[in-house]
Order: C-alpha cells, then structure tokens, then sequence
C-alpha cells in the first residue's frame, strides 16, 4: 500500500499547488467528530485543543508527538514493546482512553495504543480533556480523555499534502476533498517510513548497540481515511467513515547499564510484521424540532497484530525456546445514542447510552485460539446551566463491564481451560463550573469521581509464567479536582493556569509472591487492586504577542505522584518538571521560522528506582513560500546532538532532520 500511496501523493503534487502561510488557526471541522460538553454559549470544561496551524508549525508527525505540545502530558517510549505513549497528568493510556471522532479505538485486549503508528495529517484537531472528562464519552475516563477529530471539506473542491524526506526515512500525505450541495466527500493519504535513526556522537556504545544508526529501529506507516456525508436540511447531517492503517516495525535492543532490567543479559530480538487497523463507522445528527436532536454513533474496529521473536540480531531464526510467534486478532464494535433538549430556559441536557463489545482472540503456529470477550455499557446524563455570568455543569453515569466468555491453553494437559465469569459496574459523577470575569477572561473548576474497570490482560494474563490470572479484579477508582484560570492579562499577553488534584484508591498492582502455585511450589505475582496513590501539580502557559510579526510562548509543567501504599515503589515515565518555550518569526507574508526547546528533569523507568536523565533540546523550522500555492519547509530536531533518552537504556534520535515542499488548494 506504500507505493501506491507515494505515487498518489506524487501525482496530486505535480498537479495541485499549495500552502497558504497565512492560514487559520482552525480547519473546518467534522462537527459530528466532538464530543461537545459545553452549551451552545458556554463554556464549562477545561479542555484544550491542539489545532492543525500547532501540528504543521512544529511539524509534529504522529499522535505522541503532538500531544506533547501540552503541558501536563509527557511522552515515552516503552522499550520493551517500542511503543508511544503518553502520560496526562500522570495517568497512563489505559486511564485515558483515545477516540477518533467520538469512537473509541483503543486495543480490547491491554486496553493501549501505540501512538507513534497514530498520524496527524488527517486531523483538524486534537481534543484533550484532564481529570473531569464528560460522562458523555462512556466509561473508563478516569483520568481524561483524548478526541481526534477529523476534517472536513468546506469548498467545492480542496486538496492539500506533502512530499518530503526525513532522516533516514520519507514522508508523504495527501487531503483531498468537496462539498456539492447537500454532499461531501472526504479522503485522506499517508504514508510515514524510517529505515533507523541516528543515535548522538556522544552515545557510549554498548553490549547490544554499538552507536551510529540505531539497529532495529525502522517502522513503516500507512493509512487512509475516507468519508462521505449528506446534509438534507439545516441540522441533518448523515455520514459513513472508514479508516485502515497498516503499520510494521523493529523493536530496539536494551543500551542501558541495568544489570536488574531482565533485557541486560537477555535481550529481546522482536519485530512486528503487522500492526494494523481497520475501522468502519457511522455518525449521524438528526433535529427533533427546534430544541431537541438525536446523535447515533456505530462503528466496528479490527485489531491485527503479529509479533515474532527471533533467535538473534539477524531476525532470520526461531528456533531457541524464547523465540516465537504471537499473533492477535481482535475486534471491537458497539454504538451510542445522544440524545439534546434545550426546552428549559438557561438549561441544556444531554443523556446518551454507549454499548461495546470487545473481543481477543490469540493463538501461535502451534497453539489453538484462544478468544475472550468483554461487554461495556454506560448509561450518563449531563446538564448545564447559564446562572448570569456564570455556568454550571453536573454529570452522573453508571458504568458496567462483564464478561462473555475467557480461556487460557494449558500446555501440560494440552487443552482449553475456561476462567470463571466475572463482571464490574460503577457510578461515576462530575461537577464543573465557569465564571466569565470578563469577555476575555475565564475562571474553571471541576471535581469528577472516576472508574477505570480492568482490561482483560489485567484479569487473564500469566505474564510468560510469572503470574497467576485473577479475573476477579475490582475496577480502580479516582477523585479529580482541578481550579484554574484563562484569559488575557494585558493586551498582548495571554494566560492559562490550573492546578490539579488526584487521589487513586483500589489500584490495581502487580503484587510480588503474592500466590503459590501448587503444581510448582513457587511463589508468583498476581494483579490485585492493592494500591492507593496521589497525584498533585501545576501547569501555566503564557503567550506573547510582539507586534505582527513575532509570538512567543513559554509552558511548565509540575506533578508530583506518591505511592501511599508502597512508598518504596516508583511511579515511571513522568518527569516532575517539564519547561517548554517557542518563538516565531514572521519575516514577511510567506516566509516564517520557528525556534523552540524543551526540558525535563529527570524521571524513574523502573518501579524500583532506575532513572533516565534531565534533558534539554532545541529544534527549528523554517518555512519559504516559493508561489501562491506551493512552499518548501525545512527543519531539524535535537540540533545540539544531546544523548538523552525518555526511558533508560533506550536513546532518543541525535540530530536529525527533514525537508518537504508543501501545498494547500
């Protein structure tokens, strides 16, 4: 699908020109996409959006990426599995699940997603909501939620894309799209390929990784995302979407000097040959009258994933006993119902129900398929309230999760081995508020009860025989509370503030020795909701405009996260403190750069004290308008060559860069 791709995109650039510096801050959006929590003039949430104009600026390429723009959320990159991810405000992705236009696509089986096969060029905006998400998104938000919405055409005819090469590696992408009437129509190309990355002159080389060109650090990614829509009559809108992603990457070999990290002396030859994903869905808004409307989600998603372990570093060989071949095949499909009223005066509810089934299937070449299967159900309603100046918002929602069927192989006596059913529901709750101080200033609070319930690997997993399964997992629970502030502070300078809280009961650990397995006489770990934890922080923005041509904005983050249960055990992957600054330059229409850096101090990658260091880098881009429609970008990251790495023994990219001509219709 590669080379069609690149070809398609090649085509439309010699026909089709391109790139308007000036563009908007926002695209036109697919409105069916949002998961709204506000009334049509008010604002109660504290959601922040990521808009298009950000993702191009810093030419932020994959979903970890870009998420990374705000504060309060860090990224890393898990080595064991060579996936990105993020952290908000220290939860992690199976706490704050990843919708695309309102849809849940996370993986049924762990409940993550890898967020570097994840890409942006067909995104109009990214929607982040911390700690007191909406009810309205379903279960399992408990500590936010995060909504790409896509785009939407809004001309009789536009197109634009890119064509580039980038260290090691090139890029293409390709938006096309219309509307005729009461139709439109909507196709999206992409096409991200690395063949490795180059680690920092300074890197010491290491038993498994000798410096230069990181080995086994290639990836591959393609997706298309196509949709069409009708718009009857004012309000009536009716649209089918479908998406396909096929991804394949290596996995890098440890690099750190953990002798207690079980990768140091025997390291992991994996790579995964597909990780693909295909989505199917339907959105629909019908009015009901003036003052009432009907919202319909439906959708099924595929998860296809093959991993294979190989014997050694020339990924030709399985032949010894850790290597082998896994491979998933998983499903998810389900719906929701919203329904709107807005009969009373200063009152808008909204009550929607969502249902998903979620199911896992695995097996080997030499094992039989294994399925399990879950089903999700969340009943909510939110209201809220226009008092004067200020708005009120209150949500309730009851959440249930129960199994449908779960099994594991017993090798020994070489059959299928049912699990015991078992099942989870909870009552969760919100309550925001937002006083409009003036036109340009804006105070928030919320406080939310949140459940995350346990994914079927939480429940069922032996952990390669490290663990003993415990399908009896209560769900883990939150209290959210977050204050803050937004607005102007003088007639250049814009501010945004919040301070947060998190107190976590009931979550769920791997706790050491905690069964002994009969058969062997061995002590092993088992998951158990053992833990309870804090999360607190801070985060503040500010952005400055100097005259027309140049804006400058400055971020920093803090979070503090304890283990009240176990102090001795680190939480990882976050650091405590994180500053970001940028500048843009507006030479004159058309030609920009943009200088921008970031630090972090540093954060633990191992439960029991290891860490990975502070760093800082810098990164640049420039962007020329060479005619009316068509640019050339070029830029480069980590231009001081700084080694660093976001988990221990698994370096970042060096200095590296790209360049592309880019055009916009």
């Amino acid at each position: 699908m590669a080379k069609w791709i690149s070809t398609l995109c090649a085509v439309m650039a010699s026909l089709t020109p391109s790139y308007i510096a000036a563009q908007s801050d926002s695209l036109p959006l697919y409105s069916l996409g949002l998961v709204l929590i506000e009334a049509p003039s008010a604002r109660t949430d504290a959601a922040q959006v990521i808009t298009a104009q950000l993702l191009e600026r810093y030419h932020r390429q994959t979903l970890s990426e870009a998420l990374n723009l705000l504060p309060g959320i860090h990224i890393a990159n898990i080595g064991a599995r060579n996936e990105s991810v993020v952290w908000v405000r220290g939860f992690d992705l199976r706490q704050v699940p990843v919708f695309v236009d309102g849809i849940p696509v996370y993986v049924p089986f762990d409940g993550y997603v890898d967020m570097g096969r994840f890409t942006t060029f067909d995104l109009a905006e990214i929607q982040v909501a911390k700690g007191g998400s909406s009810v309205l998104y379903g279960p399992n938000t408990l500590g936010g939620a995060i909504n790409l919405v896509t785009r939407k055409p809004s001309r009789p005819f536009e197109a634009n894309g890119a064509l580039g090469l980038i260290t090691a590696g090139r890029q293409a992408h390709l938006n096309v799209g219309g509307t005729w009437g009461q139709f439109y129509a909507q196709l999206g190309l992409s096409h991200l390929q690395r063949d490795s990355f180059p680690l920092a002159k300074n890197f010491t080389p290491t038993r498994f990784e000798d410096g230069g060109r990181r080995a086994n650090a290639w990836n591959e990614d393609n997706k298309i995302n196509a949709k069409v829509g009708w718009q009857p009559a004012a309000g009536h809108e009716y649209s089918v979407a479908y998406l396909r992603q096929e991804g394949k990457k290596g996995n890098p070999l440890y690099a750190g000097a953990d002798a207690q990290n079980n990768q140091f002396n025997r390291p992991r030859y994996w790579q995964w040959p597909r990780w693909n994903k295909e989505s199917l869905y339907f959105i629909s808004r019908t009015p009901l009258g003036s003052q009432t409307y009907v919202k319909t989600r439906l959708f099924y998603d595929i998860f296809d994933n093959e991993l294979r372990s190989y014997d050694d570093a020339t990924y030709t060989t399985q032949t010894r006993p850790y290597a082998f071949t896994s491979i998933y095949d998983d499903y998810t499909w389900g719906g929701s119902l919203e329904y709107g009223i807005e009969k009373w005066p200063r009152h808008f509810l909204k009550i929607a129900a969502h249902y998903k089934r979620d199911v896992h299937e695995e097996f080997t070449p030499t094992t039989p398929r294994i399925r399990m299967a879950d089903d999700n159900l969340s009943i909510g309603a939110e209201d809220v309230m226009l008092l004067g100046p200020a708005q009120l918002s209150a949500g309730i929602s009851y959440n249930r999760r129960a199994s449908l069927e779960a099994a594991y192989y017993n090798t020994q006596r070489q059959e299928i081995i049912p699990f015991e059913e078992n099942y989870n529901d909870a009552l969760n709750g919100q309550i925001s508020a937002a006083w409009a101080v003036s036109g340009q200033t804006r105070l928030f609070a919320s406080l939310a009860r949140k459940t995350r319930f346990p994914t079927l690997k939480d429940r069922y997993s032996f952990r390669l025989g490290a663990a003993v399964p415990n399908p009896g997992l209560a769900p883990e629970n939150a209290w959210n509370v977050e204050v803050g502030y937004e607005g102007w502070l003088t007639q250049h300078l814009q501010g945004r503030t919040a301070l947060f809280h998190s107190r976590l009961s009931d979550v769920i650990v791997l706790v050491d020795n905690a069964v002994r397995d009969e058969a062997t006489n061995r002590l092993l770990a088992q998951q158990q909701n053992a833990g309870k934890a804090v999360f607190y922080g801070a985060e503040a923005e500010l952005r400055y405009w100097w005259g027309a041509k140049m804006r400058i904005a400055a971020q920093y983050s803090f979070i503090r996260r304890r283990n009240l249960t176990n102090p001795d055990l680190f939480f990882t992957d976050v650091p405590e403190h994180k500053v970001a600054v940028s500048a843009e330059y507006h030479v004159r229409p058309g030609i920009w750069f943009t200088l921008w850096g970031k630090y972090c101090s540093q954060r633990y990658s191992t439960s029991y004290g290891t860490t990975s260091g502070a760093f800082a880098v810098v990164n640049a881009k420039g962007h020329v308008q060479l005619w009316r429609f068509l640019a050339i970008e070029a830029g480069g990251f980590n231009l001081l060559d700084r080694n660093y790495a976001l988990v221990e023994g698994f370096p970042e990219p060096g200095r590296n860069g790209f360049v592309r001509l880019v055009f916009d219709y």
